[in-house]
């Protein structure tokens, strides 16, 4: 069975980017680009992975992963920022982030 992944990413680019390079791994992807956009695609999609940026138009990530365990709690969420710092990371950890992947990164 292959795994449902969904990017929330507010940059297109990022996206495109992201879903090209794991369908090629056997992945299934969707992206939103805010988070009311992945509300619901967590619901509809159950995507078994979250790769989240935290600065999005209608809020931040690490706010939202909270929500994004109670509509599924099963889900692992992996938050990807330009804000790599050890205080970043800890709020993330505190916020149910089960990855931290820092920008810019390579495939």
């Amino acid at each position: 069975m292959m795994e449902k992944i969904l990017i929330v990413d507010d940059e297109v680019d990022i996206c495109y980017f992201l879903s090209i390079n794991l369908q090629k791994n056997n992945f299934i992807t969707s992206f939103a680009n805010s988070i009311s956009e992945a509300k619901k695609a967590i619901i509809l999609e159950r995507p078994s992975i979250l790769l989240l940026d935290n600065h999005l138009p209608d809020g931040f990530g690490v706010d939202f992963a909270l929500e994004a365990k109670r509509i599924n709690p099963d889900i692992k969420i992996v938050m990807i920022t330009a804000h790599d710092t050890p205080t970043d990371r800890k709020i993330a950890q505190n916020n149910g982030i089960d990855f931290f992947l820092a920008k810019p990164f390579l495939i």
